[in-house]
């Protein structure tokens, strides 16, 4: 029996060897993903016949450099941005040679400034050709190379890093001198790719994730990899093929509406490497490879646009900043040029006076590319009531760009398991008047935590993360059950949606509470242009105890008869207790908050109002709350 039996056992090692490999394999190139993929012609023989040979070729080239000339002579918007990036270039000859300084475990700092000293200094000396910027852009690719390292336990300041230098090389285009040259590819080479190809043949990790290092990783290796094709071209065209392969496992969290389910200061960074990226890809090689028309990724700019309120501030859920900067958004100049739609061209921004601008984005010098090849199709709209699914599911209404009301409103479902997500399915924003009056606790800096060795970004019920009231569901305008954390993978998800005159969404939050609740249905409705209605249809459990209805605001508090008053700079908020008048909603203030690491917030506090379980007299309970306008 030995003899027979033999082929069949070394049959049966050699599937399970094989089938473990391609399970690690499937595991980190899908990452569980089922979508379309972009094209990948790309080898050794494709890179040499398709790569255009003369510089520059990322972002700008030939003749995308001869538009942005002439549209520098006669684009009032094109000149006035290019007033601010020689305003900001010629600040820093001023400033120290950057050095390899980590703050806490990220070099992430020196990575983003030396990419917007690239911005700044490279369109400069491509327009100008000041012997005096080519100096200073030569003294600064020197010092970053020269570095031991680039950081690449973080691969983030790897990533930025290297699409700075990949981009002094080529906007310089020759004129550095050849040394210089010898040194930047070699430290491409050494510093940037190489340590992006682990040993045993495995990739890594972000390669082929699903969020951001994903976008701003595998961008800055496609820099890279442009910049040292004909220096390497094997090591080019094997980290470029990987890199259009791994990317669609990014692009699937757009899917299917645009949602970027980390947020819209996210959204921001993944999404404006990802157009670098397709705009280095296409001025390269002539082609995206299908990058841009990747489903959901164009209407993610719609997304953009809705998180964008009155105030001033954004819809800030998941781990996003609290308030958008008075520049112009130049990611979504991208987007603008990409489709024409002037609703995505912030020319007004744009066209603001110099010395009122802040501070030029680190990818300034191709915004003003993409500015400069914008050209209106269509005329610019954004709806008024606006639903994305996905991960992270969203839902907006708004009063339109001439509502003197000022109404926004933006609710969500999602869960915590969320790249950058938190316990707040069924939590929402209200502005009214230009105020905002239920608001989202925002992020909190990532260091100041970190450092303390608290674990930030554990993923498991128990995590120490969901102590923080910027993480866990006490510290947003939801619902709470017996006084306990939702559950970390319990998906709520939008399940009904109309837009119209009256908007509404319905978020399913059942999963969100396990078994302490049956069912928890949350509606949403702009009920008038000047209201809110929320109304929670609850289905108690044998586990249920008491539901807690929440509102989190930073506006002085009166409560009265059948609801509350709020009042924050010279106007004023109703909250009308529609279905439990009886019941009187009580204040928990939150400045100091209650850890001495959560973010403090300057008047803080939680409304709430709490329904015993025994006074629920039918089998599905409801409460119906209105947010309407003060008088």
């Amino acid at each position: 029996m030995d003899t027979p039996a033999r082929p069949l056992v070394y049959r049966l090692v050699i599937f399970l060897l094989s089938f473990a490999f391609l399970t690690v394999t499937v595991d980190a190139q899908t990452a569980a993903h089922h979508g379309p993929k972009l094209q990948n012609p790309i080898d050794v023989a494709y890179v040499k016949k398709h790569l255009r040979k003369a510089q520059p070729r990322l972002v700008l080239n030939r003749d995308i450099e001869k538009r942005l000339r002439q549209q520098l002579k006669t684009d009032p918007v094109v000149q006035n941005l290019y007033k601010a990036i020689q305003r900001d270039a010629a600040a820093i000859p001023g400033e120290p040679l950057l050095e390899h300084k980590k703050i806490g475990r990220r070099l992430l700092s020196v990575s983003r400034e030396m990419l917007r000293r690239v911005n700044m200094l490279g369109m400069v000396y491509r327009i100008e050709k000041d012997p005096a910027i080519l100096n200073r852009i030569n003294d600064e690719v020197l010092a970053v190379c020269r570095f031991s390292d680039w950081n690449p336990s973080h691969y983030l300041d790897v990533g930025e890093m290297a699409l700075a230098v990949a981009l002094a090389l080529d906007w310089t285009a020759g004129d550095l001198p050849k040394a210089t040259i010898e040194e930047a590819e070699k430290a491409l080479i050494e510093k940037g790719i190489q340590p992006s190809w682990p040993t045993e043949n495995k990739n890594a990790w972000w390669a082929y994730g699903n969020n951001n290092w994903n976008q701003v990783c595998n961008g800055g290796m496609i820099a890279a990899s442009i910049a040292i094709a004909e220096r390497d071209p094997e090591l080019a065209a094997k980290t470029l093929h990987r890199a259009l392969d791994g990317l669609p496992n990014a692009l699937h969290e757009y899917m299917p509406s645009g949602i970027y389910p980390e947020g819209s200061t996210y959204w921001d960074y993944g999404t404006g490497f990802s157009v670098i990226t397709i705009a280095m890809l296409e001025s390269a090689f002539g082609t995206d490879f299908g990058y841009g028309d990747f489903p959901g990724f164009l209407e993610s700019a719609t997304f953009r646009v809705l998180t964008n309120a009155p105030s001033g501030m954004y819809y800030n859920f998941a781990d996003c900043g609290d308030r958008r900067g008075q520049n112009g958004d130049i990611v979504l100049a991208w987007f603008a040029k990409r489709t024409g739609n002037a609703a995505y061209f912030e020319q007004d921004r744009f066209l603001k006076p110099v010395d009122e601008m802040s501070r030029l984005s680190r990818l300034g010098g191709a915004g003003l590319v993409w500015v400069a090849q914008f050209e209106e199709k269509a005329e610019g709209s954004i709806p008024t009531a606006w639903k994305g699914d996905g991960s992270n599911p969203v839902v907006f209404f708004t009063g339109g760009p001439d509502d003197a009301h000022q109404y926004y409103f933006g609710g969500k479902g999602g869960r915590g398991t969320v790249n950058h997500g938190n316990m707040d399915g069924g939590s929402f924003v209200f502005e009214l008047d230009g105020v905002r009056w239920a608001v989202d606790p925002g992020n909190q800096s990532y260091e100041d935590l970190e450092k303390t060795g608290f674990d930030l970004w554990g993923k498991k019920q128990n995590s120490q993360r969901w102590t923080l009231l910027t993480k866990n569901n006490f510290g947003h305008s939801t619902l709470t059950v017996n006084g306990q954390l939702h559950r970390v993978d319990g998906m709520a998800t939008v399940t009904d949606f109309k837009d119209g005159a009256a908007p509404e969404a319905t978020v399913d939050l059942t999963a969100a509470f396990g078994d302490l609740l049956a069912s928890a249905q949350r509606r949403f409705v702009k009920d008038s242009p000047t209201s809110l209605l929320i109304e929670d249809q609850i289905s108690p459990s044998d586990k249920t105890e008491e539901v807690t209805w929440q509102l989190m605001t930073t506006a002085d508090v009166i409560i009265q008869p059948g609801g509350a008053l709020l009042r924050q700079d010279g106007k004023s908020l109703r909250i009308e207790n529609l279905s439990h008048p009886e019941l009187r909603f009580s204040v928990v203030s939150l400045d100091p908050a209650p850890l001495a690491l959560d973010r403090q917030i300057k008047g803080l506090k939680r409304i709430e109002l709490r329904i015993p379980r025994w006074t629920m007299k039918q089998a599905t309970e409801t409460i119906r709350i209105r947010l309407a306008e003060g008088t």
